[in-house]
Order: C-alpha cells, then structure tokens, then sequence
C-alpha cells in the first residue's frame, strides 16, 4: 500500500500556479508517475480542462484522460492519481471528492487556497470507501 506521495518543488509550484490562476473555481489534473514500494514519484503533473459547471466542483474530461493514460504509458510510466484545489476550502477530500472517487489505490492530491492565503498540499489514497491521508515528501 502506498504510504507516500514524493513531490518534486517545482510540481509543488506548478500545482499553486494552477490552483491560483484557476481561483475562485477548482483547477484540476492528473499526476503521472511510478510506485516503488511503499512510495508514489510524481513524475510530471498534467493538467486537464475542468468540465464542471459549478466553481466548486472538478470534472476531468474522459477523453484527455485516457490520451494521457495512453501516453504515460508508451513511456513506461502510469496515471497515478488526480489532483485538483478547493479554493477557499480545506486541502481534504470533500463530500463531493468521495463521491466521486472510484479508482481503489489512486492518489488524490488537494491544494487549499484562499484569495491572500498560501497554497496548502494534502495527499490521499483512496481505498474503495474512504480516503487515508498519505505522507507528501
């Protein structure tokens, strides 16, 4: 099971870039990376257009989902998790995250912001019915 999540400083700058220029709505994407053991490595961080309607909300679009799974792939990488912000909210899983959370073992990493608050970074692996905070290192 993984433990951690390792995160790279100039992905954590990335994920405040987009989470600021997307404020007051969600930005969101895919992590691609490789689990070693215990351990996730975020190897690059893609970010997706949000397709919800609602500020509060994320959707992934599918099908740049599955061109990026395919992509990653040929480089002998995977999609290991999703991420996205929760502007003016807090960096964990919100009722609508676990609702919509399906993928067991996927890593789901959430930056909390406000409008002149720094970026907060949390990381989460889902389980099949709950969210267990995971180390970010």
């Amino acid at each position: 099971m993984i433990a951690s999540l390792v995160l790279r400083g100039d992905l954590r700058a990335q994920l405040g870039r987009e989470a600021r220029e997307a404020f007051p709505r969600e930005c969101c994407g895919l992590i691609e990376g490789m689990r070693e053991g215990d351990a996730a490595h975020a190897i690059a961080l893609h970010p997706t257009r949000n397709l919800a309607s609602e500020s509060d909300r994320f959707e992934i679009d599918p099908a740049e989902q599955f061109r990026l799974m395919r992509e990653v792939r040929e480089r002998g990488a995977e999609i290991i998790g999703c991420y996205h912000s929760h502007p003016n909210g807090a960096a964990s899983p919100s009722a609508r995250d676990r609702e919509g959370a399906g993928e067991t073992g996927f890593i789901w990493l959430i930056a909390s912001l406000g409008k002149a608050q720094p970026v907060a970074l949390n990381a989460y692996l889902y389980e099949g019915d709950a969210f267990s905070p995971i180390a970010l290192a």
